[in-house]
């Protein structure tokens, strides 16, 4: 006897298959699996700046500002307290424990700093939406400029290990042949050429891919910075098959520490290695900024700052302000 489940209970189990649950979803996620999330209650978390949000966002979207400023020490670039952080989440309705899509630009580090926060402060649900606003005009799907309140909530927030590592884990592991340090910011950083702390350089033994690798064009934000339109769409992921091979030098079964100046870039990168499977990856919470001003810190192509050429430049600069001050003036004075 042949055993057939009755046909409402085939097109349940389809409408499942075709809209996922936030199990299935991953951390990554498109526009149709936006809009399922949104069904589903999601919160969604729009990341961008105030003024970015105000001129359009996703219906129903949550912003408490530019994520990467208001969650972090302006000085240190490193995460503010814990109460701190959670009174800004609670107080925009930001509850960890549901599920959360966050999105900014397409391709914006900032959405997966604002994944990783979610994950980092206990939130099993994250997910980012990397195509942004972008994909979603794109998928012929509207914009809003009403703002979105939600009701605050209560919660206590408590950090997950296995999100983040911190400099002085860090430096135990310098050298330890089953741990493997990935360097995400550009050439001239990891080089040293450009130095953006005490000292530039890189961690000995770090591998360097530049988190805009994981884009299709990887010159997608120096276009865009020229002023190309189209720049944005340059900046979509890498098919799975590519980005597979861009990493093939990791191997999976070691701890992969991720890096880049504060750790934002390093987020991107961080959380596309963990939708491809490699299970042992965290963000290096510091990043170079932390480990660089840490002069005890072993390093490899170490240059530091020129204070006298530097001042120079200052100087250089502040008499072609005056100047220009001064001709400004003159013209408005001009009759």
């Amino acid at each position: 006897m042949k055993f057939r489940l009755p046909m409402s209970v085939l097109l349940a189990l389809l409408t499942v298959l075709m809209t996922g649950s936030a199990a299935m979803a991953g951390e990554i996620v498109d526009a149709t699996e936006v809009s399922a999330a949104m069904k589903r209650g999601a919160i969604l978390w729009d990341v961008r700046a105030p003024e970015a949000y105000a001129q359009g966002h996703i219906a129903g979207a949550v912003s408490i500002g530019s994520v990467a400023k208001v969650l972090r020490n302006y000085n240190t670039e490193d995460f503010l307290p814990i109460a701190q952080v959670q009174e800004l989440l609670s107080t925009a309705g930001i509850d960890l424990s549901r599920e959360v899509v966050v999105y900014g630009r397409r391709g914006d580090p900032s959405a997966y700093f604002a994944l990783t926060t979610v994950r980092q402060f206990g939130g099993k649900q994250g997910r980012v939406f990397h195509g942004g606003v972008d994909a979603w005009q794109a998928a012929g799907r509207p914009l809003s400029k009403e703002e979105t309140r939600l009701a605050p909530v209560e919660q206590t927030l408590r950090i997950d290990p296995n999100v983040q590592v911190y400099l002085p884990e860090v430096l135990a592991k310098v050298g330890n042949p089953d741990v493997q340090f990935l360097d995400v910011r550009e050439p001239t950083e990891f080089n040293g050429n450009v130095v953006k702390a005490l000292r530039g350089g890189h961690i000995p033994g770090a591998l360097n891919i530049p988190f805009e690798y994981n884009w299709v064009d990887p010159t997608a934000a120096i276009r865009l910075a020229k002023g190309d339109a189209k720049a944005w769409d340059g900046m979509a992921l890498k098919s799975p098959a590519q980005l597979k091979s861009l990493y093939a030098g990791l191997d999976p079964r070691k701890e992969i520490i991720v890096n880049c100046q504060s750790g934002v870039r390093a987020s991107e990168t961080a959380w596309v290695l963990v939708s491809l499977g490699f299970t042992k990856v965290r963000v290096f919470e510091e990043s170079w900024l932390g480990y660089g001003n840490d002069l005890t810190a072993p390093a490899e192509d170490v240059q530091f700052v020129n204070v006298g050429a530097l001042n120079l430049k200052i100087k250089h600069l502040e008499a072609a302000v005056q100047k220009l001050t001064a001709e400004l003036e003159a013209r408005k004075a001009a009759p």
